[in-house]
């Protein structure tokens, strides 16, 4: 089963809010920086977690979306969410 990658995200979320280059932060690993931090907002990471259920299949609840607050959590959640359902990502 493949799984979603941080780096896979932070292009959904770039692609999402529009930006042109990847998000850096200093050099931090920008996967335990707070979104809101990043620059993205309740509508960027809506609009990635429909990204996602389309190409994963992986479908995130209202409840989860409203729990995530960095980017590695993100992650965590859409993998924990591949693990329960068994599904692959669409081609």
């Amino acid at each position: 089963m493949s799984e979603l990658t941080l780096p896979e995200l932070v292009d959904i979320m770039r692609e999402c809010a529009g930006e042109e280059e990847a998000v850096t932060a200093a050099g931090a690993d920008v996967g335990d920086v707070e979104l809101e931090n990043l620059g993205y907002d309740s509508l960027a990471l809506m609009e990635a977690a429909g990204r996602v259920k389309r190409q994963y299949k992986a479908e995130l609840t209202d409840d989860a979306l409203a729990e995530i607050r960095t980017l590695n959590q993100f992650v965590a959640a859409v993998n924990d969410t591949l693990a329960s359902a068994g599904a692959r990502p669409s081609v």
